[in-house]
């Protein structure tokens, strides 16, 4: 008795998943990024609507000229620009990562099989594009309702473009930094906010920087916000008001020199103090 066997039954052969370059991860983790702010109404009108409502006040407050021909306006719109710039960065990261910490979220970003570097690649993209839209939105009110004079030529825009790069850089790496000091989701807030305020305070967001006192002004050049001011003051106002810097001069080489090395000093605490859980999960 002869058996016959029936043919095996093909193999049904699945496509294998594209693999996504390094490129596209990136940007499909800020697109996520990006989402999940714009969700959280509370984070979207602080970050974007508090450097406009500080001009607004200014102007109000503050009429004339600071002098020069120079609108009070004029000189304050550094600040906001800086401290805007500051908030979507150092404040912004500083109090958001803890909650998603504590949530338990980063633990599962780290069991997953996507690269380390992509989620903080997804946190720089989400920062420089809040930071764009921000930054565009307040020199347009500012042009708009206090006739804002914008940099009229190619150097002025360049140093704007390489001091914004640079500080925010700076700030994103120490907003991820100080995210580690945050015990617990609730405590990220008041461990980051006091920090803001303060510097907002003595680099010359809210005042004219050489009216406050000597020793402030010292504290102040310890840290970066007082240098993305007077970066910006240089493109922003008259060659002529360098000369009352504290320096003497807008000191554009020194502004590169210590953002740049707040950028190393942020990335070297990255790499030594951020932790993917919290301390009770060890």
């Amino acid at each position: 008795m002869t058996t016959t066997t029936k043919p095996a039954a093909p193999v049904a052969t699945v496509p294998a998943a594209r693999r996504l370059g390094a490129g596209a991860l990136a940007l499909r983790q800020g697109r996520l990024e990006i989402t999940q702010f714009l969700r959280s109404r509370e984070s979207v009108v602080f970050t974007m609507g508090f450097p406009i409502i500080m001009i607004l006040i200014f102007a109000s407050i503050f009429h004339g000229e600071i002098g020069g021909g120079v609108k009070f306006t004029q000189y304050f719109i550094t600040g906001m620009i800086a401290t805007g710039l500051m908030t979507v960065s150092f404040q912004n990261l500083g109090i958001w990562i803890p909650i998603e910490r504590d949530r338990g979220v980063l633990k599962r970003y780290r069991g997953t099989p996507m690269p380390k570097w992509v989620w903080f690649a997804g946190k720089v993209i989400m920062v420089v594009a809040i930071g764009v839209a921000e930054t565009a939105l307040l020199l347009l009110v500012a042009v708009l309702l206090f006739d804002l004079k914008l940099p009229d030529t190619a150097a002025k825009w360049f140093t704007f473009g390489w001091v914004a790069v640079l500080g925010v850089t700076a700030c994103t790496l120490c907003g991820i930094a100080i995210s580690s000091l945050a015990r617990t989701a609730r405590s990220g807030s008041a461990v980051v906010t006091p920090v803001a305020l303060i510097l907002q305070f003595i680099s010359g967001v809210f005042f004219v920087f050489t009216s406050l006192p000597a020793w402030m002004q010292q504290v102040a050049a310890l840290f970066p916000l007082k240098w993305m001011c007077q970066g910006l003051r240089s493109v922003f106002l008259p060659g002529s008001f360098g000369g009352q810097e504290p320096g003497g001069s807008f000191e554009l080489g020194r502004v590169a020199l210590v953002l740049g090395l707040w950028c190393v000093i942020g990335l070297v605490l990255c790499l030594t103090t951020f932790r993917w859980t919290t301390r009770r999960d060890g």
